[in-house]
C-alpha cells in the first residue's frame, strides 16, 4: 500500500513538474483562493497566527494578508514539482537578483563551515538548490513516512551533490563535523521541534518552542551563520534571493538567548515580505507548561 502511495505521488510530481511556472502559480493562487473562500482549517490558522504576529492590523488589513498568504503558499506548493523535476539550470534561472551576496564572501573567507537558515518564506527549496550548486552542502530534513518518496526526495534534492541529513543524534554529529570540515549546512529554522532540549523564547511576541540545534551547531563546530530566502516576484518573473545577516547572540551558551536571536532573525526577515511567509503552519503550537494553545484555546499546553 506504502509503494502505491509513493507511485502515485511521484507520478504526479512529474506530471507537475512539466508546468511553465507561470501555470504553476496561477493554479497556486487558486487553490490558495479556495482555502480562503471554503474557510479551511488553514485559513483558521493563518488567521490566529497574524491576530498573534500582527496585533496593530486593521481587520480590513488582515482579511487582506490571510487572503495573499493563502494564495501564496498555494504558490510554493505547485512550485515544489518544478523545483524537483525541472533540470537545475531552468531552476536556477529564475533567480533575477541575487541581494546581499557579499555575505555569503565575509561569512566563508576564513575557511570556516557556514550554517544557512531558510525560513518557510518565498520558495525556500530554490533557495536550496541555488547554494548547493555553489557549495558543498548538507541539508538538514525530516523523513517522510513512506520509504520510497523518502528515496525519491533524497535524489532529487541531491542532484547537485547536496547531501541530506536526518534530524536526529547521528545527523547533528554529521553536520557537526561537516561544517568543522568548512563546507555548509541548510535548516529550515523555524519549525516547532518536538522532544526535550529545546526552549522557549519570543517569536513575534509569544514565548514559542525554538530549537537549540543552530546554537550548538555554531558552539562546537564554529561556523557561522546567515538568513536566506527566495522572494517571489510579480507576474511569474522569477525570485529575488536574499541573503541577511542574523541577529547578534545565536551563538550563545545561554539556550534562551540564542533562541531569541534565532527567533529574531527569522522575524526580520519574514516582516520583509509577511504574505510570503508559511502563516498557515501551527508554529504556536509548543507552548512553555501551563500557557493556553492558541489553535485550541480549550486546551492548556
Amino acid at each position: 500500500m506504502a509503494s502505491s502511495k509513493a507511485t502515485i505521488l511521484i507520478l504526479a510530481l512529474k506530471i507537475l513538474g512539466k508546468l511553465p511556472l507561470r501555470a504553476a502559480q496561477l493554479i497556486g493562487r487558486f487553490l490558495g483562493f479556495i482555502g480562503w473562500a471554503l474557510h479551511t482549517g488553514s485559513r483558521k490558522v493563518t488567521e490566529t497566527n497574524l491576530d498573534i504576529c500582527f496585533p496593530g492590523l486593521s481587520d480590513q488589513e488582515k482579511a487582506r494578508l490571510v487572503r495573499s498568504s493563502l494564495r501564496h503558499t498555494g504558490q510554493t506548493m505547485m512550485e515544489i514539482p518544478l523545483m524537483w523535476e525541472w533540470p537545475v539550470e531552468k531552476c536556477l534561472g529564475l533567480i533575477r537578483e541575487i541581494e546581499g551576496e557579499e555575505l555569503l564572501k565575509e561569512a566563508t573567507a576564513d575557511g570556516k563551515g557556514l550554517i544557512l537558515l531558510a525560513p518557510h518564506l518565498g520558495n525556500w527549496e530554490l533557495a536550496g538548490l541555488y547554494f548547493s550548486s555553489r557549495y558543498k552542502m548538507a541539508a538538514l530534513y525530516s523523513p517522510p513516512h513512506i520509504k520510497e518518496f523518502e528515496d525519491y526526495m533524497i535524489r532529487v534534492r541531491g542532484r547537485l551533490g547536496s547531501e541530506l541529513v536526518r534530524g536526529d543524534r547521528r545527523g547533528l554529529a554529521r553536520l557537526i563535523t561537516l561544517l568543522r570540515e568548512g563546507e555548509v549546512a541548510g535548516i529550515l529554522p523555524d519549525q516547532s521541534p518536538r522532544g526535550k532540549g529545546n526552549a522557549y523564547a519570543p517569536f513575534f511576541g509569544m514565548d514559542v518552542r525554538t530549537m537549540t540545534l543552530v546554537a550548538k551547531l555554531m558552539q562546537k563546530s564554529g561556523a557561522a551563520a546567515l538568513m536566506t530566502y527566495a522572494e517571489r516576484l510579480k507576474d511569474g518573473e522569477g525570485f529575488r534571493l536574499v541573503i541577511r545577516k542574523c541577529a547578534p547572540g545565536m551563538a550563545d551558551p545561554d539556550p534562551v538567548v540564542a533562541t531569541t536571536a534565532l527567533n529574531l532573525s527569522v522575524e526580520n526577515c519574514v516582516r520583509e515580505a509577511p504574505e510570503q511567509y508559511q502563516w498557515e503552519y501551527k508554529r504556536m503550537r509548543h507552548r512553555p507548561p501551563g500557557e493556553v494553545n492558541p489553535y485550541k484555546p480549550d486546551r492548556i499546553c
